[in-house]
């Protein structure tokens, strides 16, 4: 399938690994020019050659670094077409353990940094002929995971942030759409199986496996081209059916 990707450009978060690697192997894979974001430089900087993006170190809690990071994609490509939000998630805790502060960083990280790199961005999509706005999130957004309060707690708001803005650009034909992920198989869900899943825990994804972090990123990649321009405003849950939710 032709996905219309090869004059586009896309910033993706977190791209040094996992999910947001996938991300940008599977942008490049169908000729994007991808600008990779993430706090470690050497492997940022090895994955960046290795796939053809091009690679800017920085935190996405720093608003300067994401100044940084919107000025060098325009200044070397001359715009921005699309923009995946990506970052690490917050510590596991439980509700009973929440405080002011642990609330207050994981809303700086979530949601604040999504917002702040979105409204850079935004002139820049405006002007693409097809602008367009993913912003990883994870299934707890439709059902709360035990352990992970934070990310219960606040994900949904990018969820319910998001919707809001697909609304609001809808009328510039720029689409904003959410991807949900189950259990894939990165370094986070590697430290909840150190020896790996067992079958008892593989037993609760109908699909009976964990995903791929490129299985994630192909759903990201349609979402970016052509082929979804009317797709917008939606979460979409790539979690081999582990959610129990009809919506």
């Amino acid at each position: 399938m032709e996905l219309g990707l090869s004059d586009r450009t896309a910033v993706v978060c977190g791209a040094s690994s996992g999910i947001g690697l996938g991300i940008a192997e599977s942008l490049t894979g169908e000729g994007a020019s991808v600008v990779m974001f993430a706090r470690r430089r050497d492997l940022l900087e090895r994955q960046a050659e290795r796939i053809g993006g091009l690679a800017v170190p920085g935190d996405v809690t720093s608003a300067e670094d994401l100044e940084r990071l919107v000025s060098t994609a325009v200044d070397t490509y001359g715009g921005i077409d699309i923009l995946v939000n990506n970052s690490g998630g917050p510590p596991r805790t439980t509700a009973a353990e929440l405080d002011a502060a642990k609330v207050e960083a994981a809303v700086e990280l979530l949601l604040v940094s999504i917002v702040r790199l979105t409204g850079l961005c935004l002139p820049h999509l405006e002007r693409s002929p097809a602008g367009r706005v993913v912003t990883v999130t994870s299934s707890s957004v439709r059902e709360p995971i035990d352990n992970l309060a934070l990310s219960n707690s606040v994900r949904p708001g990018i969820a319910g942030w998001s919707k809001s803005l697909a609304r609001e650009l809808g009328p510039k034909g720029i689409t904003v759409n959410c991807i949900a992920p189950g259990r894939i198989d990165t370094d986070r869900v590697r430290e909840v199986y150190p020896d790996g899943p067992s079958a008892e825990d593989l037993a609760t994804i109908p699909l009976r496996r964990l995903g791929t972090t490129r299985e994630v990123g192909d759903v990201v990649t349609f979402l970016c081209s052509d082929r979804a321009s009317y797709v917008s405003g939606t979460v979409i849950l790539v979690d081999g059916a582990l959610t129990r939710g009809l919506w």
